[in-house]
């Protein structure tokens, strides 16, 4: 079954078109990307996948239920949302942040017992955020905050991630350790929706790609359907190199094209 489907979705913010007309589903299994010049959208159908807030016109399933009939335990169990620029505000540890993730299955009158400690411990080894569990989140560098949020995910063991630009604060290693993480949780029934502005990481790692421009889906398909020279000269205005190796693809920008007109 389908884990995520959105259909005639439109949104609008003060009466300005943001979405229009966008169809989106997400398989077991996959990693999918959303791409698009700043301002494209995706943002915007990300929160909306989400369930954050809810379209001006359109419907969202999840598992073939409306998402807006889904109580916010259960989707805050199955669902779960990386902001863009993911920081944390409160002066607690490194632990104790990632342990909000459990909270979905917590009782109000119940504390953490030994398997949210052992889902804890074990989101912070696969983020590699172990080694400073002890330090005040609020002491970390912006992209050692970013993944310290992707463990307090990943504690939660949701089956949907959606992730929005998790690698834009990152350096090179983490960036190919995020993408891999995610790329290893959409297996079996799980799968995960990730914003990337780098059309490289894209290539490499994703099953499908939406391409978004202005608020409507310019076109979407496996990796080597979207990622065109054409694709991208048209939706960014950029000349590219396109190289295909063994691992994947890389795109490369080399020239702005003159009389595009974002």
């Amino acid at each position: 079954m389908t884990r995520l489907n959105a259909s005639g979705i439109d949104y609008r913010i003060d009466r300005i078109p943001i979405l229009s007309g966008v169809d989106f589903r997400l398989e077991p299994g996959e990693l999918v990307g959303l791409i698009g010049p700043n301002g494209a959208g995706k943002s915007s159908l990300l929160r909306i996948l989400s369930g954050i807030v809810a379209p001006t016109r359109g419907d969202v399933l999840m598992d073939g239920r409306a998402l807006s009939q889904i109580s916010p335990q259960q989707r805050a169990r199955s669902l779960g949302y990386l902001v863009q620029g993911a920081q944390a505000y409160w002066p607690f540890s490194v632990e104790k942040v990632v342990g909000l993730g459990r909270i979905p299955y917590q009782k109000w009158w119940r504390q953490g017992d030994a398997e949210d400690e052992s889902k804890v411990v074990e989101a912070m080894q696969l983020t590699e955020t172990l080694a400073y569990r002890n330090r005040i989140v609020t002491t970390l560098s912006g992209g050692e905050q970013t993944l310290v949020m992707l463990a307090r995910i990943f504690a939660t063991e949701n089956q949907v991630i959606l992730a929005d630009e998790p690698v834009a604060a990152l350096d090179p290693y983490h960036q190919l350790h995020v993408m891999e993480i995610l790329r290893q949780h959409a297996s079996a029934q799980r799968a995960a929706v990730v914003v990337l502005h780098d059309l490289s990481l894209a290539a490499r790692f994703c099953d499908r790609l939406y391409l978004l421009r202005h608020g409507r889906l310019d076109c979407s398909g496996r990796v080597t359907e979207v990622l065109t020279r054409e694709n991208i000269a048209r939706v960014y205005g950029v000349d590219s190199q396109i190289e295909c190796n063994e691992q994947g693809a890389s795109v490369i920008p080399l020239n702005r094209i003159s009389d595009h007109h974002p």
